[in-house]
Parts: C-alpha cells; sequence; structure tokens
C-alpha cells in the first residue's frame, strides 16, 4: 500500500461538476493498493498517518500530527502511485489491484483512519474521473510505502 500525504490549508474532489469532498486544515491522502497488501499494512499505515508530526506547533515547528491539530482529512484512491516505468513510455499499471480486491480494501483503509482519527474522513469517488484540487502547506508532502516499515 502506498500513500502519498499532503498539508493543505484546503482540498477539495470534484466528480460530474459536484463537489463530493472539501476541507480546510488538514490532510489530502492518495493511496494506491496492490494486491500483496494485508489487514495490518491498513493498520499500520492508518497509524502512522494519523500521528505523523507534519503540523507547526506554536514555535512554528512541525511537531503535531493531525490528531493534535483537530485537521480534517480527504482519502482518494489513486492505482497511479504503482505505475512502473522500466520500460518505454507508457506507465504499466500491472502492481494495481483490480477494483474486486482494491475497493473493499480503500473502504477498509478508510474505516480505520475514522477509528484512528475519532472522526469522520471525507472521500474521492472509487474509479471515477476526478478533479483533485489543493493548496499544500508548506509544501509539505510525504510519501509511504508499507512494503518499507522501519
Amino acid at each position: 500500500m502506498k500513500a502519498v500525504i499532503q498539508r493543505v490549508s484546503r482540498a477539495s474532489v470534484t466528480v460530474n461538476q459536484e463537489k463530493i469532498a472539501n476541507i480546510n486544515l488538514g490532510l489530502l491522502i492518495l493511496i494506491g493498493i496492490e494486491d500483496a497488501d494485508e489487514k495490518d499494512d491498513i493498520e499500520w499505515l492508518s497509524k502512522k498517518i494519523a500521528n505523523l508530526r507534519i503540523f507547526n506547533d506554536e514555535n512554528n515547528v512541525m511537531n503535531k500530527s493531525l490528531l493534535e491539530v483537530n485537521g480534517d482529512a480527504i482519502v482518494v484512491s489513486q492505482f497511479t502511485l504503482h505505475a512502473s516505468t522500466k520500460k518505454g513510455n507508457r506507465p504499466s499499471y500491472i502492481k494495481a489491484s483490480k477494483p474486486d480486491f482494491a475497493i473493499p480494501m480503500y473502504e477498509k483503509f478508510v474505516n480505520q483512519f475514522e477509528k484512528d482519527l475519532g472522526k469522520k474522513v471525507q472521500t474521492g469517488e472509487f474509479g471515477a474521473d476526478m478533479k483533485v484540487e489543493l493548496l499544500n502547506d508548506g509544501p509539505v508532502t510525504i510519501v509511504i510505502d508499507t512494503k518499507d516499515k522501519k
């Protein structure tokens, strides 16, 4: 499971010209799922993101988590995070899970993240053509791969 975490001042997701998710201070999280992902990947990644200290404290030092700043989150499924660009110029998505596996894993991640945050999390729409807007704060962008838990 791969995640791109972006600290945002605001973010939104629009599908068919309708805004389906909208937050201010918080995180925009792009999630890529592969067939090797398991329940412990979901639990580890959710806890890691909820407690990631990437928000500024009173001394303007990144020392607070999403939990501590009471921020919001949008989670968006993003199969292209598993793109392979080794051969040629057209990315291969062979490592990205098919919807029958990816959708339940994505939903389990969202549910686990809501438990870890203690609040509702907004989402994109799986498989839809989404327009994602964000104002990256910092900019702060972190990439996490559960295959590299160290």
